[in-house]
């Protein structure tokens, strides 16, 4: 093992310029992701491209942590598969993260205490920095000094890599201001660690240097951006139960309704949010408010939906609009609550008993978290049915770097076809359920508009006119229109996104949702090794037509996706003619964001196998 010292050169190495990944493993609870997102942020600012992934345990305290930064100059977000720096700050993962390292990477470490076995590579350097023993000399507080021995390896950081120190300190002034105190031991903190690195060490062959690729973007993540596109739909009510990981995003809707949603003349709030006592009130709350005329969503995950599944099937065959956010994980059961998966996408398509086919929208980052989300309120009341927004935690929970958020003022909500005081008045008859244009959508009313407009909402067998029936013909009937308003809303929603490779080929990928970074950079890498593949992401569900005519036009289709079974895959041979030997799975279902390198490797693998 190479055990860095100041006489060390890069000469002979290769300098990667805006090209590299850090890891931080640290311990939860020790607030580091602080520390880590100012690193992030300093990046983002020099104008670099960059992400940012937090893998964390379920526990509150204690277990390890990691924080992955990919800097990217041309603007790769998924997980490359390498790491170039670790900064390994939890003992019990220093063995694993400094396997975790890449030949010719390094690895940093706090060097407070001796450690005479550093599990030896030689294909790696290694630098020591007593961070703990400089923090605990000039700070005196036990809690401040867990807090400032991060910030001093974001200094150190910092220093090996060239991020300029004039960017952090103005991150830390606009992080701090509203506690201005707090700046000065911040910064000193931050020098500790950048002081040492300069006086005992050389850079490292791994440069951040100022571009000019993120003045139009900004970084947010998934449930923040999906709240806010609640916001600007409409939405006025929401109800949850706490579940992780889609908590933030209530917690991100009650924060843009602060501030958006409040009564300038009289002070007060346009809005209501309810923490409910479980699943099945909060969407009992959300269905009853969207029955009676506000647009009204829940945000859960896997759990939660299977919870939800009997209101689920009630607000389908009753026609009442819902907006569910499932915020995927790792399942079953409680699985690993704060992993990343997409295995929920055969639930939500089916979800309830009996025969029930819903829509779903599939957003791949979190400009789409925003897009999406007012695209369902607006097919939830067209359709008048419930409608996902089916995303995951690494979406929900990560920052990424997205284009900023445009919106068009003159956008109004598609409510559908809502009969108001007006037109009832001039009708003989309201039939709650009768379809008269011939679309497979009946009109409805908003209670308390008009006597005429009254109506029996029944989850129950009913006919065409609302009563109640026990007659199979009827029965059959509504259940039919139902299924026809659902298979004509394909081609109304989110149109897939198709990339052709330039050539031709009989070889194409499909992918979902938060894959998509990571399979577009697969198929650039596989690209260079000659293997060419046409591309398409589903946005939506029931499948748009192009999708079905995409798949006619190849021998094999790689169906990537994020789960045990190949949900995805299982989707289309169901809801679609193409044979499905033409359709190959490739899974990833470990929990961790989707990686660029086992994607790549997969399919070439399968490729060289068959040629």
């Amino acid at each position: 093992m190479n055990v860095q010292t100041q006489t060390d050169t890069t000469e002979s190495t290769a300098v990667k310029v805006n090209d590299f990944v850090i890891k931080i493993g640290n311990v939860n609870g020790t607030g580091s992701a602080s520390a880590n997102g100012l690193l992030m942020k300093s990046i983002f600012r020099m104008g670099v491209p960059v992400v940012g992934k937090n893998l964390f345990p379920s526990n509150i305290q204690g277990l390890p942590t990691w924080y992955e930064i990919r800097v990217s100059k041309d603007g790769w977000t998924a997980r490359s598969g390498n790491i170039d720096l670790m900064v390994a700050m939890n003992l019990e993962s220093y063995e694993q993260d400094l396997k975790a390292v890449s030949p010719g990477g390094t690895l940093l470490y706090d060097s407070t205490w001796p450690r005479p076995k550093l599990h030896g590579r030689d294909d790696i350097s290694v630098i020591g920095v007593p961070l703990a023993k400089m923090t605990n000399t000039e700070f005196s507080n036990a809690r401040t000094r867990v807090l400032m021995k991060n910030m001093a390896y974001v200094g150190a950081v910092a220093a090996l890599t060239g991020i300029d120190m004039t960017v952090i300190q103005s991150l830390v002034e606009d992080t701090f201001k509203a506690k201005p105190k707090l700046i000065e031991p911040n910064m000193k903190a931050l020098m500790l660690g950048h002081d040492y690195i300069t006086e005992h060490y050389s850079a490292l062959p791994l440069r951040v240097e100022p571009m000019d690729e993120t003045k139009d973007c900004i970084l947010i993540e998934g449930n923040d951006a999906a709240a806010l596109g609640c916001v600007y739909a409409g939405a006025t009510f929401g109800a949850w139960y706490p579940i992780t990981p889609s908590t933030s995003l209530m917690d991100g809707f009650k924060s843009h309704c602060q501030a958006l949603r409040v009564d300038e003349e009289n002070g007060k709030n346009n809005y209501c949010i309810i923490q409910a006592e479980d699943e099945l009130s909060a969407i009992g709350m959300v269905i009853g408010a969207n029955w009676n005329g506000a647009r009204s969503f829940t945000p859960t995950s896997g759990p939660g939906i299977s919870l939800m599944s009997e209101f689920i099937g009630f607000a389908y065959y009753a026609e009442v609009p819902l907006v569910l956010f499932d915020i995927q994980r790792v399942g079953p059961s409680t699985g690993m609550p704060t992993r990343t998966q997409q295995g929920d996408i055969l639930l939500a398509a089916y979800a309830s008993h009996g025969d029930t086919k819903h829509i779903i929208l599939f957003p791949a980052d979190p400009k789409e978290c925003f897009e999406l989300s007012v695209d369902a309120f607006d097919a939830a009341e067209r359709y008048q049915t419930p409608v996902f927004v089916l995303s995951d935690l690494d979406i929900g929970m990560n920052e990424w770097m997205v284009p900023r958020f445009e919106w068009d003022d003159s956008r109004q909500p598609d409510r559908g076809k809502v009969l108001n005081a007006e037109q009832l008045e001039k009708i003989d008859k309201f039939y709650r359920y009768l379809d008269v244009d011939g679309d497979g959508i009946p009109y409805r009313t908003i209670p308390g508009e008009h006597p005429k407009g009254a109506f029996f909402t029944r989850g129950s067998g009913h006919t065409k006119f609302g009563g109640y029936t026990e007659d199979s013909a009827a029965y059959q009937e509504v259940l039919d229109r139902i299924l026809q308003k659902w298979k004509n809303s394909a081609d109304q929603l989110p149109a897939p996104i198709v990339n052709m490779c330039g050539q031709a080929t009989k070889r194409a990928i499909i992918t979902v949702g938060g894959c998509a970074a990571a399979v577009r950079e697969a198929i650039s890498r596989m690209a260079e090794n000659d293997l060419k593949f046409d591309y398409l992401r589903v946005k939506a569900f029931p499948f748009h037509s192009d999708i079905e005519a995409f798949m006619e036009n190849y021998d094999e289709v790689f169906v990537v996706e994020q789960n045990r079974d190949g949900q995805l895959r299982q989707l289309l041979i169901n809801e679609t003619n193409v044979p499905k030997h033409k359709l190959i799975p490739i899974l990833d279902y470990s929990g961790m964001p989707a990686g660029t390198g086992l994607i790549a490797r997969m399919i070439t693998d399968y490729c060289q196998a068959e040629a």
